[in-house]
């Protein structure tokens, strides 16, 4: 009888997703033996457990600094620079959300260990997403990932918008899913395998004819609709606005972050590893989609009066900044994947500290997140108004900001490509999308009180969420005026 030989497993390479999983685990099964735990404990048990995960992928990127990237459990997942960023990135970003998360559940009568549950699943998914060398591994991280953020964002169950926003997220995302997984079949069926590395030889090894050659462009325009309607693109963006206003505030920061970074991940590893030598094939609609969602995103942002769907379409025309990125790779460009992943980073953490000051000024209840829920806040919480006016003003591209290292990145990438139009679109978007950063800014400095604004409910500052929003901006300065160990993290990281 022959015996089955089962792959060896490299079992630090896959620490971080063990101690994340297992702590989630361990989480749940003691709460559930457990009273209640003290205000806030679940949220700091979540940011502690992402501690060691960092620690043990920082001792992963020294080590495949000195050895080399490895492919490991039979080559599904790859194990890279590139990877290990994202998933350092996708452990703060967890820790950080889950400490502006506290009082928000424990002010809406929510608080429990589901929601830091359904936090790390999801984080589990992107960090499988961005590290996947095979297609149906990517499917699986991809699902895991959306099914979390689909029971987050109705997660509120009191708020018929969270339930309508949950449910409208679900069935949009179940056919973009369909997408992803028809594309997936028809590149297997091109190329005869789901390996991404394997995938990319074997379109390298020669020109396709026929029905070959058509089904590879069939898979490719099926995989990026997918993948489109995950960074939420133009113009598969309809989803966006209504899920991020109707969301719990911090679920919509963990949307915005991870599952840019997990969704944006998956795509550079696929179109640069598996599909690099068909760039000529995916790049023009990368372009459009670039150009569409810079401009679309930063236009109808301006004529919102509502700051999450500011912030939703805001974040539309970040994802066509990023796009500009990955197209300057399909030229061959290494400096488009590092400029997309390191926009991605710099901008998790500025949409997170955005996200969080958004939960404490709208209140209880959730609902008060108007422009002018912010009038007055320079006068009531003038530290919270100024870390505020550092996240619009680096979401704007403004020097000295994070923001502006991001921009100016992707912006030299598409030039140094020689992709001009698009990068003369993108700084034209830029100065549109200003003009809604600077609405947010009046309204908290400039606009005088109006009838009721004394009776409004106070805006709290509990120590998590002060925490979120001291460190984000501190991060957003430092990276700004210091921005060189980042640049040289993601060009170390870049796909190869």
């Amino acid at each position: 009888m022959s015996t089955v030989e089962y792959p060896s497993i490299d079992w630090l390479a896959i620490t971080p997703l063990i101690i994340l999983l297992g702590g989630m685990l361990v989480t749940l099964v003691v709460a559930s033996l457990t009273p209640a735990w003290r205000r806030g404990a679940y949220a700091i048990a979540t940011a502690v457990l992402a501690v060691p995960a960092v620690i043990v992928e920082m001792v992963l990127w020294n080590r495949v600094g000195h050895e080399g990237p490895v492919s490991i459990i039979n080559d599904a997942l790859s194990i890279d620079r590139f990877a290990i960023l994202v998933w350092i990135a996708i452990a703060v970003a967890v820790a950080l959300v889950s400490l502006s998360t506290a009082e928000y559940l424990r002010r809406e009568d929510l608080d429990g260990p589901e929601t830091y549950a359904m936090y790390v699943c999801a984080a589990l998914g992107g960090m499988i997403m961005a590290s996947a060398n095979d297609l149906i591994v990517l499917f699986l991280g991809l699902e895991t990932l959306s099914i979390a953020l689909y029971v987050l964002a109705a997660s509120h169950r009191r708020r018929v918008e969270s339930q309508e926003s949950g449910l409208k997220y679900f069935v949009l995302g179940g056919f973009a899913s369909a997408f992803f997984l028809n594309g997936i079949a028809r590149l297997y069926g091109a190329s005869g395998t789901t390996n991404i590395t394997a995938m990319g030889e074997a379109f390298a090894g020669g020109i396709l004819t026929g029905s070959d050659d058509a089904m590879l462009l069939a898979g490719v325009a099926l995989l990026l609709v997918g993948l489109a309607f995950k960074v939420a693109a133009a113009p598969f963006h309809f989803w966006t606005p209504d899920v991020y206003q109707g969301a719990p505030t911090p679920v919509t920061s963990f949307m915005a972050s991870v599952g840019k970074l997990a969704a944006f991940a998956a795509m550079l590893r696929v179109l640069v590893v598996a599909l690099g030598n068909r760039a000529d094939d995916w790049r023009p609609v990368i372009w459009v989609l670039a150009v569409a969602s810079v401009v679309i995103g930063s236009v109808l942002a301006v004529v919102q009066s509502d700051v999450k769907r500011m912030l939703a379409y805001s974040s539309i025309s970040h994802a066509g900044f990023i796009l500009i990125g990955v197209e300057a790779a399909g030229h061959g460009n290494a400096d488009g994947v590092a400029s997309s992943l390191l926009y991605l980073v710099l901008y998790g953490v500025l949409v997170i500290g955005s996200f969080t000051i958004i939960t404490l000024v709208a209140r209880t209840g959730d609902a008060n997140t108007g422009v002018g829920a912010f009038r007055g806040l320079g006068r009531e919480r003038p530290l919270l108004a100024l870390a505020m006016t550092v996240f619009v003003l680096a979401q704007a591209g403004m020097p000295v900001t994070s923001g502006f290292i991001a921009k100016f990145s992707v912006i030299k990438a598409a030039a140094d490509s020689e992709s001009y139009a698009v990068a003369i679109v993108a700084m034209v978007a830029s100065v549109i999308a200003a003009v809604l950063y600077l609405r947010i800014m009046i309204n908290m400095w400039l606009a005088d009180p109006e009838a009721g604004d004394e009776s409004r409910e106070a805006v709290r500052v509990p120590f998590t969420a002060g925490v979120v929003v001291v460190l984000g901006a501190l991060f957003t300065l430092f990276a700004g005026v210091f921005p060189g160990w980042l640049i040289d993290a993601t060009r170390d990281a870049v796909l190869r």
